[in-house]
């Protein structure tokens, strides 16, 4: 038994002394000290020897197994240095070269956009706000006075998650929730995402952004409407800006009206980027409904107040004179790039 321990021992040296890298010296280890190693098979052996020989036996080997470990512990803390010593040798940095410019990333032209809305609008004193994208048919079109038989709830192509959820189709119903809380007036503006069901092109998309507006307070007239939204046009495309109302229909508001703007890139006069009419249309807006005031336990004959909405991406193509909405969402850093 001690004569095959040594030659063990002897051999175990000589392999791990001739190992040519460390996939080599573990090899070694398992065939000597594994599981299924010839130390191990050893030590199942112990049963025929003698029992008063076997302690002794039984400290040689653990005395062979520490040599043999040490021995492996060894040799693989030399490769590793050899390795690290070859690595430095190939793998030199010259640090005279010129450094690689880090790219930073900047806001998105959307976000842009955003941030000037918000703060020419609490510069006039309104609230910045938000709602679930996921909605209750109740908030997207009921409390908007779309009830289930009107043409509007149609013409929205809204997805729906079951017959009573879905996801908004526009920011208006964070109005429904703020006029909820009765927390009264009200000065707020609710950005945020809304999803039709569009074909992309270069004027939809499924996804999109909106910004909603409402005040509600005691004598709010169409007056004050235009008056904010004039200033905001000029705030936002500039101090020569004209706003242009159109009579329109929404069924939460009464009146209602879409807004022009003067082209702030001809003045008016027609070029290509309005057409050729002069004018750009920006969004809709209109008086508060009674019954929608109503509905969100306002009273409408002591308050009434105005309420507007515009596209996000709409002010950025206009702003940036984009002209196709998708490059927005391509995320080619050449277009990102120019903001």
């Amino acid at each position: 038994m001690k004569d095959r321990l040594q030659e063990i021992q002897k051999r175990a040296f000589s392999q791990i002394e001739t190992a040519g890298g460390l996939d080599s010296l573990n090899e070694v280890r398992v065939s000597v000290l594994g599981k299924k190693g010839e130390l191990t098979a050893l030590l199942k052996g112990m049963k025929d020897v003698a029992a008063e020989e076997r302690p002794k036996i039984g400290a040689m080997v653990n005395e062979a197994r520490a040599k043999i470990e040490e021995k492996i512990a060894e040799a693989k803390q030399a490769m590793e240095r050899e390795e690290l010593e070859r690595r430095l040798a190939t793998e030199t940095i010259d640090v005279t070269l010129p450094a690689k410019r880090e790219k930073i990333g900047h806001r998105h032209p959307n976000t842009i956009a955003l941030e000037e809305v918000e703060k020419i609008f609490i510069g006039m004193g309104y609230e910045v706000v938000e709602g679930p994208e996921v909605e209750y048919d109740y908030y997207n079109f009921e409390a908007l006075n779309i009830p289930d038989n009107h043409p509007a709830k149609d013409e929205q192509d809204t997805f729906f998650i079951n017959k009573d959820i879905l996801l908004r189709t526009q920011t208006s119903s964070v109005q429904v929730h703020q006029m909820e809380r009765g927390r009264l007036p009200i000065r707020m503006i609710a950005p945020g995402r809304v999803f039709r069901a569009d074909e992309v092109d270069a004027t939809h998309s499924p996804s999109f952004h909106q910004i909603e507006g409402m005040v509600i307070d005691k004598h709010i007239t169409f007056a004050d409407l235009k008056g904010t939204l004039s200033e905001f046009a000029k705030e936002m495309f500039g101090e020569d800006t004209k706003v242009k109302f159109r009579p329109h229909h929404f069924p939460f508001t009464e009146p209602s009206a879409e807004v022009d703007v003067s082209c702030f890139k001809c003045g008016g006069k027609g070029c290509r980027f309005c057409k050729g009419e002069g004018w750009i249309e920006i969004l809709g807006c209109g008086q508060i409904h009674p019954h929608v005031l109503e509905m969100s336990g306002i009273d409408p004959e002591e308050y009434t107040g105005f309420a507007f909405g515009v596209g996000l991406e709409r002010i950025a193509l206009l702003k940036y004179e984009i002209d196709d909405m998708r490059l927005l969402y391509e995320n080619d850093i050449r277009f990102l790039n120019q903001f």
